[in-house]
């Protein structure tokens, strides 16, 4: 199924090609070796694997349940970098994706969470809805790692996303992506947008008409599987044009059709589907071919914890009443009418037409509003939106560590902690030189570092510099 109009090339060849350009360089400099990095052959296939909830005390944890092929093999012969914090928050698995393809935070790729609240209609918005495909990238606002890499081969690289979820499939493969995969919502079967090419359908289609497909299988093995079956039959990595996979995979106890329920059992299950991974796509495109790129999303699920049972400081916000508050406040102020519109998660929207019609200034009105909710009990600072007030709220509320904040109209509530979830980011394959890097990065150093191993430009709203 690959494009024939590429320009094959034996792997002997370029092995011999770039022994002779080294050589040349020695030659060149008096006989003084080059930087083994700058001669270094592009890799063919660049697998990114993203585990949703990664947290590198599990990983440590679980340590001796793993065997050769995955997590320890990355550990060992992979260039580990331990020290990588999200710089925006909070964080979900869809801003987190979208961040390592773009190498850009929310800020910039307008992606700030799986969903969020449009100031337009007062309803909330999916982050992959689409009103003519159903589903499709058009809420990014910039290019990704796989749409630039289609511009620079003029479309002639093969671009995929395949993860359980929908928003992870679609949101890391991008605009220019030939198709992006996820299961459908029994988990029996994968689907994907009209968005891609009719092909992509088709080919999805025919996978699923396998036996195998997903039989007995747990999510995260589905998702392994159904990625080497599309580096197999697309033909990824089998000329010199490079390709590119994102692959979604989860350590949430309990995510996903047959998902084991504790951290032992799933990070024993996580490194039997990365070995399969590492293997699979090696064996297909050829071992030192394929660049593997390893990160994680940076947040966890926080369990229901009893604080006051361990005398540790905690309470509860209600979002509900504190607008409601609000809204007497500026209306003893500037008189009555419904000063705050909608409230949603940590986010307070005002009125935006009422302060127009009485003619107040909305700066205003922005810093009674910060000074009233700041002397409310658990509040630890309130600030302006740090993204598009098209989908967020004025003021964004900020609670102290171990405050639970609530709404009582829709049930829901989220412990807030601002102590980020450690996890590493791993370079593997693709003759790169192992080691433990003690310095500290972001996940938008991802994108730029790819870039520059297959020989193109970052992403476009990307302004972080490439590790290596």
């Amino acid at each position: 199924m690959k494009k024939d109009n590429r320009n094959r090339h034996s792997t002997v060849f370029l092995t011999e090609l770039w022994r002779a350009v080294a050589a040349l360089f020695v030659v060149a400099s008096g006989g003084v070796e080059v930087n083994a990095q700058q001669l270094r052959p592009s890799p063919r296939l660049v697998v990114n694997i993203t585990i949703d909830r990664l947290r590198t005390d599990y990983l440590e944890r679980f340590a001796p349940l793993y065997g050769q092929d995955g997590f320890r093999r990355l550990l060992q012969e992979g260039r580990v970098y331990q020290s990588v914090n999200y710089t925006f928050s909070p964080v979900d698995c869809a801003s987190a994706v979208t961040c390592i393809a773009t190498g850009a935070s929310p800020h910039y790729n307008n992606i700030i969470a799986q969903q969020w609240l449009t100031r337009s209609n007062l309803k909330t918005a999916y982050c992959v809805y689409d009103k003519q495909y159903a589903a499709s990238p058009v809420n990014i606002a910039c290019s990704t790692i796989g749409d630039e890499l289609k511009v620079a081969t003029d479309g002639k690289a093969l671009v995929f996303g395949v993860a359980e979820t929908q928003d992870a499939a679609i949101l890391s493969a991008g605009h220019a992506a030939d198709g992006a995969y996820w299961m459908n919502n029994a988990g029996t079967l994968w689907t994907t947008s009209a968005y891609y090419s009719s092909a992509s359908g088709q080919w999805v289609k025919a996978y699923n008409s396998q036996s195998s497909a997903r039989k007995d299988a747990s999510a995260n093995e589905a998702v392994a599987r159904l990625a080497l079956a599309c580096i197999s039959d697309y033909a990824m990595g089998k000329d010199d044009t490079p390709d590119y996979i994102a692959v979604t995979l989860s350590a949430s106890p309990g995510f996903g059709i047959g998902q084991p329920n504790n951290p032992e059992s799933v990070y024993k299950a996580l490194d039997a589907a990365i070995g399969t991974l590492l293997s699979g796509a090696e064996e297909r495109a050829g071992k030192g071919n394929v660049l593997f790129v390893l990160s994680g999303t940076g947040y966890a699920e926080e369990p229901n914890i009893d604080y006051k049972k361990y005398k540790i400081p905690t309470g509860t916000f209600y979002i509900n009443r504190t607008a409601q508050l609000l809204n007497m406040y500026l209306s003893a102020v500037y008189g009555g009418g419904t000063w705050v519109e909608a409230y949603y998660k940590n986010q307070i929207y005002l009125n935006r037409s009422l302060i127009d019609n009485y003619r107040v200034s909305y700066t205003e009105i922005v810093q009674r509003s910060k000074d009233f909710l700041s002397t409310t009990a658990g509040v630890s600072s309130v600030s302006d939106t740090p993204y598009d007030t098209a989908i967020t709220g004025d003021l964004w509320i900020e609670l102290k560590p171990g405050w639970k904040i609530i709404n009582e109209e829709t049930n829901e509530s989220y412990q807030c902690r601002t102590a980020f979830i450690p996890f590493p980011v791993i370079f593997f394959g693709a003759n790169i030189e192992a080691g433990y890097i003690d310095k500290e990065i972001t996940p938008e150093h991802i994108a730029p570092t790819v870039a520059k191993a297959i020989r193109i430009r970052a992403p476009n709203a990307c302004n972080a510099p490439p590790l290596f």
